[in-house]
């Protein structure tokens, strides 16, 4: 049996995210997705928030597991007795900051590998940040975000002061 880990943030989980680990869970016998609770960036949604929405956007793929986890990610894999971390790219920048991970990853634990798989074309632009600088300036994400996660995401960004609308907002000037 093979068991991966797909660890992210997921601030918010995109569909970029669910694309990736729905193929995942097709390759290997199990997948336990990772949401990492200490990141060093802002983040927008708490640990617990992230892990929930994680949750229940991947609850209907039955050989899919979401744990939370803090420390190193290949800590995370030895405990949960996977030898694979599923990393998704998008564009050849990814590609260099995956590298250096798998390799970094590799030097600590050489009993895990790094599997990356190549973003959907749909999906090659996305990503959490894109996903919460267009929610914040108005613009519309539904088809960026599953359903369930459209809702607390408006409501976070309108409670920070964006448009958070869905739409697209026109900004005149005057001389």
């Amino acid at each position: 049996m093979i068991r991966a880990i797909y660890p992210a943030t997921f601030d918010p989980i995109t569909m970029g995210h669910v694309d990736i680990a729905t193929r995942a869970a097709g390759l290997f016998d199990e997948l336990i997705v990772g949401v990492y609770d200490r990141p060093l960036k802002n983040l927008l949604f708490s640990p617990e928030e992230r892990y929930q929405m994680t949750r229940d956007v991947l609850a209907g793929i039955p050989n899919v597991r979401v744990e939370r986890y803090a420390g190193l990610t290949v800590e995370f894999a030895r405990q949960q007795n996977a030898t694979v971390i599923v990393r998704g790219l998008r564009a050849v920048s990814d590609f260099e900051w995956e590298l250096q991970l798998a390799l970094t990853n590799r030097n600590l634990n050489p009993d895990v590998d790094t599997v990356c798989l190549m973003a959907s074309q749909k999906y090659l632009f996305l990503s959490s940040s894109v996903v919460k600088e267009v929610a914040f300036a108005g613009g519309d994400v539904s088809d960026m975000v599953p359903e369930i996660v459209l809702k607390p995401l408006l409501e976070k960004i309108r409670a920070l002061g964006g448009d958070g609308g869905g739409k697209v907002r026109t900004i005149s000037v005057r001389d």
